[in-house]
């Protein structure tokens, strides 16, 4: 089930959902919390304008990862899927992750952006709203959830973009 705004205020309350750092209710939307762009000048050869300006520019089909300036951590009965802003979509950005954000993760969130606009490069900015994140009960906790010890989760507790671990 889809949590709307009140639920997930009431899951950030009582402290078994976190975002850090949130921006209160200005954050949160109707059915989701927005997130905000965070990236590392160190990877992916971002370029900056002066020291709090970092600008991030997808040229026509580039595909870049970066992150969410936020840190998520889910409970084990809780999972989370990023969806793009549809203003940025409208200008040809796709905004994705693999799969779902599994219950029980804890860090950033790596985000795979993808310039579709066949003609025009987007500029993105550090700290802009770039996605929502929504959120599904589970109808049971997970028996193992991320980060269990069987699992080999190697993204938990990721900070910064993350490239991925296969070879």
């Amino acid at each position: 089930m889809l949590l709307s705004d009140r639920s997930i205020a009431d899951h950030m309350a009582n402290g078994d959902l976190r975002i850090e750092p949130w921006k209160g209710e200005r954050q949160l939307q109707p059915a989701s919390i927005e997130v905000h762009l965070g990236f590392s000048i160190d990877n992916c050869g971002f370029g900056a304008i002066h020291p709090d300006d970092y600008l991030l520019t997808l040229h026509p089909n580039e595909f870049r990862l970066a992150h969410t300036l936020e840190v998520v951590t889910l409970p084990a009965d809780i999972a989370a899927r990023v969806e793009g802003k549809s203003s940025l979509g409208r200008l040809g950005l796709l905004i994705h992750t693999a799969g779902f954000i599994d219950p029980g993760f804890s860090g950033q969130i790596t985000l795979e952006l993808k310039n579709l606009n066949h003609d025009q490069s987007l500029t993105l900015s550090y700290g802009q709203p770039v996605g929502q994140l929504a959120f599904f009960t589970m109808t049971t906790p997970a028996h193992r959830p991320y980060g269990h010890e069987e699992l080999g989760s190697h993204y938990q507790g990721q900070r910064g973009t993350t490239p991925s671990y296969m070879s």
